[in-house]
């Protein structure tokens, strides 16, 4: 398998596509740690070639300026490289850059959520097609490391459930209204001052950075293709600081989740994968999640629950995964062997967003007169929703009911929702939030 069988000795070559925040880290581990890492390898490490958008632009690490070149396309389909890195992101012209190294007898490295978690088919029939690695530990949760251990460590267990908070911009931001009791702009204003947030935080604030990395999360768990296109996706930039305080008044904070499930249905076991702001108990380990950081709690049959915690985010932690995975490539091409590549054997159903089970907290402004509750309680008795508890906050104009319910599907829940809406005693149904990891 190797490029050049004949020699047992010469370094392995590495090309590296993209020289940003990441890409600029990796290059500098490369080099700073290159004796530690030949050693760790058995073979020497060469960086052979950098693509960059823009020559002559400054830049955090000293290379050579004969390394970097702006066709990447003549980097990958040089013939010789055992390795290529790719940390450019997005969809193009990242998915057609790594099927050009498979193609051309490289391994691959990539940090790119969303390719994966959109056309993750195309790149793994690729790498099985030529016999080489494709490795992706950091496209999920930065230095956590979460994905060799669902593909590997956990390949022998049943895995039933994935709960993570898996973006660092919404969990600080979260983190921040919990805490000070500052609305949504306000913390968000706080996040990108101190560079946790883009310009454009839409990515993250809207769930699309989270939902690409539930899609690889369920996809690993449950042996199932899962695209971004099967994950329910909710942001949080409607999460008010009063359904903050609510959720304190419960005993809960609000995280935005990825939640990953094993579903038993009739025909059988189903996977459903879903983003979204959620309450979950400050009892629960996530709760504890503070600031920018990522956590990914597992629950199999035999090994139980499991937490992984850690930065998601970041030049540096996430230079650490992508490391990780050059070494364990590398290893391979030395051994000429490669590694796991995508299990799809279960090819499970996967459900949409009606069918997960979950729970729901609801405030209802109501008219303060006799009979309203149960009118109430008759609307979610109509779709088979039990209510676990239910109080009255305030009087007169300022009557409210708040339910918790227990789990039921979200389907039926939605419909409870919009049937609590059209009674006449109802003024407003004001907040409407899933309650998660409770009992």
């Amino acid at each position: 398998m190797s490029s050049d069988p004949s020699s047992t000795d010469r370094p392995l070559r590495i090309a590296l596509l993209g020289c940003g925040v990441v890409g600029t880290e990796v290059a500098r581990l490369l080099t700073r740690e290159a004796d530690e890492l030949a050693r760790r390898v058995g073979r020497p490490l060469e960086l052979v070639g950098i693509a960059v958008r823009r020559l002559g632009r400054a830049r955090e690490v000293d290379l050579p300026q004969d390394l970097f070149t702006t066709d990447a396309k003549a980097l990958v389909t040089r013939g010789d490289l055992d390795v290529v890195i790719e940390v450019i992101g997005g969809i193009e012209p990242a998915r057609e850059l790594i099927l050009a190294a498979l193609e051309s007898g490289a391994s691959v490295v990539t940090a790119n959520k969303a390719l994966l978690a959109e056309d993750g088919a195309t790149l793994f029939e690729a790498a099985t097609k030529a016999e080489r690695d494709l490795a992706f530990e950091a496209a999920v949760a930065g230095a956590i490391p979460i994905v060799r251990p669902l593909q590997e460590s956990l390949a022998g267990d049943d895995v039933r459930r994935v709960l993570g908070i898996v973006n660092g911009t919404t969990n600080f931001i979260l983190d921040a209204m919990t805490t000070t009791g500052a609305g949504f702009s306000e913390a968000l204003d706080e996040a990108q001052r101190l560079g946790y947030a883009e310009a454009d935080p839409t990515a993250d604030v809207e769930g699309f950075d989270a939902a690409s990395k539930a899609a690889i999360l369920a996809g690993l768990a449950f042996h199932t293709r899962v695209t971004i296109g099967d994950v329910h996706r909710e942001g949080i930039s409607d999460v008010t600081a009063g359904d903050v305080r609510s959720a304190g008044e419960i005993g809960s904070v609000v995280k935005l989740l990825a939640i990953c499930e094993k579903i038993d249905t009739p025909d059988g076991p189903a996977v459903s994968a879903r983003v979204h702001p959620a309450m979950i108990p400050t009892s629960h380990p996530l709760a504890s999640v503070h600031g920018a950081f990522n956590a990914v709690f597992v629950e199999s049959e035999s090994a139980g629950q499991l937490m992984f915690y850690g930065p998601g985010a970041g030049g540096a932690p996430t230079a650490s995964a992508v490391l990780g995975d050059v070494v364990a490539v590398a290893r391979n091409r030395v051994r000429e062997v490669f590694g796991p590549g995508e299990s799809t054997h279960a090819q499970l159903e996967v459900l949409d967003m009606g069918r997960a089970r979950t729970r729901y907290h609801v405030q209802i402004d109501v008219d303060d007169r006799a009979g309203v509750l149960a009118a109430v309680a008759q609307a979610f008795a109509e779709y088979d929703v039990s209510i676990r508890t239910v109080r009255q906050e305030g009087r007169g104009s300022d009557a409210q009911l708040v339910i918790v319910t227990h789990e039921a599907e979200d389907a039926a829940l939605s419909a409870t929702v919009d049937a609590l809406r059209r009674l006449d005693m109802v003024r407003d149904v004001s907040s409407v939030m899933r309650v998660e990891g409770a009992s």
